[in-house]
């Protein structure tokens, strides 16, 4: 068997390290740079007109509370293996955010994860990552719901909500088939061996962030003049992010998808293009292209377990 020297080990390491973070960074800047729908004139003559510290620091306190909440429940869930510090819930969190860029609806964000742990860790680690993507995602189809029956999009709402009984019905009628050597029935026991509190907290966790980052996009709406009903702007913003999240995209691509849909549900509404597509970015770089830059140090400064 041939065996790589450590030396070799540690360049190839650093090598996948320096390439992440530089084509993150690349990505990023050529998203930012080629965006024919973005108008930087506009958008610096209106900052050069509302410019207010305050201001900005309200609106990126709503990404580190995001991000921050985000960061509790991944400890909050990893505790069910082993207890970890908000520092190394925080350099995984973002570490693996920086990892998933370039994936398919972040994907790479779960393995980058569970590089963090042992290997023999790999499966549940993936399998609890699961479960904290997957309140999230079940908190945006309730609320998207909600927001498309707000609007008056019935058959939409009645649809989804058709669907997904089905799914729930299919679901409890074949516990016993199997996909790949797994059942729902066995996924269900690996659920409930997750102690209750932890679900609780879970599922608190994600409801408060949902709540932070949507109302971010609220108050980014009021900073461009947007005049709009509350409930009328957080149905929409629901139904944005509902739809957006059903597309598969890249972690890079975000604000593109999220920004088309965006685009044409505030468009119904009378909003000006090229706001939709402005605030759409900056949600993208305050939650996204922020966290990842912090992400990237710890990409740099990390230390595979695995040997």
């Amino acid at each position: 068997m041939i065996t790589i020297p450590h030396k070799a080990k540690q360049f190839v390491v650093f090598l996948v390290k320096l390439l992440i973070v530089s084509g993150a960074f690349y990505f990023i800047y050529d998203q930012l740079a080629n965006n024919n729908q973005l108008d930087w004139g506009k958008f610096i003559a209106l900052v050069k007109e509302k410019q207010s510290v305050v201001g900005i620091l309200f609106l990126l306190s709503f990404s580190v509370v995001n991000r921050y909440l985000e960061i509790l429940k991944w400890q909050n869930l990893v505790s069910f293996i082993k207890p970890i510090s908000i520092g190394e819930s925080t350099k995984q969190v973002l570490g693996a955010l920086t990892a998933g860029i370039f994936t398919p609806n972040g994907l790479g964000e779960y393995a980058g994860k569970a590089l963090y742990f042992d290997k023999k860790k790999t499966k549940r680690i993936i399998f609890l990552n699961l479960i904290c993507n997957g309140i999230q995602m079940i908190l945006t189809i309730i609320f998207g719901t909600i927001g498309l029956f707000i609007l008056g999009y019935w058959q939409w709402a009645l649809t989804i909500i058709g669907f997904s009984c089905f799914l729930f019905l299919a679901a409890a009628f074949s516990k016993t088939i199997k996909i790949k050597g797994y059942s729902i029935e066995k996924l269900i026991q690996k659920i409930n061996e997750i102690p209750k509190f932890i679900h609780q907290k879970n599922l608190i966790l994600g409801t408060l962030r949902y709540l932070v980052f949507s109302h971010q996009y609220y108050f980014l709406f009021l900073a461009f003049d947007v005049d709009l009903p509350y409930f009328t702007m957080m149905a929409t913003i629901a139904t944005v992010y509902f739809l957006a999240s059903s597309l598969p995209s890249f972690q890079f691509l975000d604000f593109a998808v999220k920004g088309s849909v965006a685009v044409f549900f505030f468009g119904k509404l009378g909003v000006n293009e090229w706001i939709v597509a402005f605030i759409s970015t900056l949600m993208w770089f305050l939650n996204v292209v922020l966290p990842v830059s912090i992400g990237s140090y710890f990409v740099l400064k990390f230390k595979p377990k695995w040997n």
